[in-house]
């Protein structure tokens, strides 16, 4: 895995052995990116399943503000933290152990701050709805934030929230990417 365009382009990242983290392949992230172009110069980066921080980590290589890392498992987060420190990142990066299923808490703020936000669960673990329902509940996003969901096909976005507007999805072998725009 390595860092795909920016000011880090070609760096190589980290990755977790076994097969408890899917890191995102580099064509698909890069892919991601070519659609996402516009949206990532200064934006506040949510990387929520973070798992290797390869989503983040590439935005911020793109010129994005920020970005806070969120995972639950001790192995993701180390190798976040190894993958920071080799891109040498640590002033913009935040990295968070959190159960985001439970809640989204730990972001909780007045101030409604990100607006590009990925999320990439394990795949058919049905994580997806209580997601998208405790970002929208924390109130940290931003109106018009772009998130970018990675999920199985066997697995749709929940279509019961009305703050999010599905804009597009593309098909990746196994593997659905969908873009949404939070609208409230």
């Amino acid at each position: 895995m390595r860092v795909i365009s920016g000011n880090l382009k070609g760096k190589k990242l980290y990755s977790i052995p076994g097969k408890a983290v899917r890191p995102t392949s580099d064509r698909l992230r890069e892919s991601i990116f070519n659609i996402l172009a516009f949206h990532v110069k200064q934006a506040v980066v949510l990387d929520l399943f973070a798992g290797t921080g390869a989503l983040g980590i590439e935005a911020l290589s793109r010129g994005a503000e920020s970005a806070v890392f969120i995972d639950i498992h001790n192995g993701a987060l180390s190798v976040i933290e190894r993958n920071i420190k080799a891109c040498e990142l640590e002033n913009k990066a935040k990295i968070i152990k959190w159960d985001i299923i439970k809640n989204l808490n730990c972001i909780k703020s007045d101030n409604a701050a990100f607006n590009l936000i990925f999320i990439d669960p394990p795949y058919n673990r049905r994580f997806l709805q209580p997601t998208l329902h405790n970002l929208r509940k924390v109130g940290s996003v931003k109106k018009g934030a772009c998130l970018i969901i990675e999920h199985s096909l066997l697995e749709p976005i929940p279509l019961d929230f009305p703050e999010y507007e599905l804009q597009d999805q593309r098909k990746y072998g196994k593997t659905l990417v969908s873009f949404l725009t939070y609208i409230v």
